[in-house]
């Protein structure tokens, strides 16, 4: 499917979710991190809406085929520091389901072009205490620094820039092109890492365009910096190549067809 940018004006707007008001403004918007007040994007048409089970290209690194998690993840070491035994998630009919902490790649990478279907765990969709960052939370961090939300938004709103395929605490996506709960979701993505100069000053920002389920959400996104929660951190020089990270928060989302094309 080709992917949308522009959708007709009649796509409905939801209003304002749960967020906060005492975080910091972000560099160049007019809003807060997180902030209660900024306003849900459109909903895609459900009509427009197709997940992507897009095959690996030739000379694309298979991160997961349906079999075995371990041959290409590992426990991640910053997140899982507190626990006695980190674990690569279990396989359960050909998906990856997240589970006791967060995982990454044993290879690195930079600039890439990255390919994933998720979707939300099982039984969130009829659990309606399950709402904002709680209803099936994961994501997925470029270079263990830079992040993609991942987060069931069909039925429960959170702060904009904290929603589906938003840059986690920065940016809010376009639209909300999520499918119904326990449908899979496709995410097709251009990363360009961050370049830094020798004095360690940055030479230019992290970037990201993002198509979901055919429809473009993020359009050449430009990272303020690093990804956290509630805060704007400045850039901090690091190496031009790390491991692709896979977040556990707590919900037992599902991963299946995962690779990635080094640009």
């Amino acid at each position: 499917m080709r992917p949308l940018l522009l959708l007709p004006l009649f796509a409905s707007v939801l209003g304002a979710a749960e967020g906060y008001t005492d975080t910091p403004v972000i560099p160049g918007q007019k809003w807060k991190v997180h902030d209660s007040a900024r306003p849900q994007p459109p909903r895609a048409p459900r009509e427009q809406l197709k997940c992507a089970t897009t095959p690996a290209p030739a000379g694309a690194v298979v991160l997961f085929d349906g079999k075995d998690a371990a041959a290409e993840w590992e426990p991640d070491a910053v997140a899982s520091k507190k626990l006695p035994n980190p674990v690569v998630w279990d396989v359960q009919d050909g998906a990856m389901v997240a589970r006791s902490n967060s995982i990454r790649t044993k290879r690195s990478f930079g600039s890439v072009r990255f390919h994933a279907e998720w979707r939300s765990a099982k039984g969130y969709d009829q659990d309606e205490k399950k709402k904002s960052q709680g209803n099936s939370n994961s994501g997925i961090f470029f270079m263990k620094t830079y992040e993609l939300q991942v987060l069931d938004c069909w039925k429960t709103e959170t702060y904009a820039d904290g929603m589906t395929a938003s840059v986690y605490g920065q940016h809010s996506p376009l639209f909300n092109a999520c499918l119904p709960s326990r449908e899979w979701n496709s995410y097709d993505i251009d990363f360009t890492a961050p370049r830094f100069k020798a004095d360690g000053s940055l030479e230019s920002p992290a970037r990201i365009t993002v198509v979901m389920n055919g429809v473009k959400v993020q359009d050449d996104a430009e990272y303020i910096g690093p990804s956290t929660h509630r805060k704007v951190l400045p850039y901090k020089s690091h190496e031009s190549r790390l491991p692709l990270g896979l977040q556990w928060h707590g919900d037992p989302v599902e991963f299946r067809n995962i690779w990635v094309v080094e640009k």
